[in-house]
């Protein structure tokens, strides 16, 4: 009897480890949760970035990985001269496999030159330092107020294009 209660017993027991380990993964929840959040990244040549939000859901727990910034961003850029390129989106989405981030809402985006891009979606590719979009855009430098729909430039703007351009509006006149 004590032998067939054991056998039983045995049998019965099954190894639950990986179905603990994936909880988290079969959930919609996100991984973690930060509030107030402000982020600075740096290598061996100094300061590269700050981020700053009041809230960051970490899904790096999905096979497609990603950070949600639902409450919007506020990030700035440093150059190899730490001249600064100023950020803030609305929402922002940050995707690990792709390193794309996804700027939504009232995008602004400010260089140390003083020009200007409106948009209300903007993409930044952070592997080829390439921001781009395919939505309505304001591009505002020294001289020019320019109107379009899409937008190409790198990262220091000196190869900026605004696309499909319905307007042009010359400030120093």
């Amino acid at each position: 009897m004590v032998t067939v209660c054991s056998v039983t017993m045995f049998f019965s027991c099954r190894n639950n480890f990986k179905e603990v380990q994936n909880i988290g993964i079969l959930s919609s929840e996100p991984l973690t949760v930060a509030e107030n959040i402000n982020t600075k990244y740096t290598d061996t040549s100094g300061l590269l970035s700050v981020l700053k939000s009041p809230k960051m859901l970490n899904y790096s727990n999905r096979d497609f990985a990603y950070y949600e910034f639902p409450d919007g961003i506020d990030l700035v850029l440093y150059d190899e001269n730490d001249d600064e390129t100023h950020i803030i989106a609305d929402y922002a989405i940050v995707y690990d496999e792709t390193d794309l981030i996804d700027l939504r809402g009232n995008v602004v985006l400010d260089t140390h030159k003083r020009d200007t891009l409106f948009a209300d979606q903007l993409f930044y590719d952070q592997k080829r330092e390439w921001l781009f979009t395919n939505n309505a855009v304001r591009f505002r430098t020294q001289d020019q107020l320019i109107d379009g729909h899409g937008f190409d430039s790198d990262r220091e703007f000196t190869k900026a294009r605004v696309l499909e351009v319905s307007g042009v509006v010359f400030l120093n006149e």
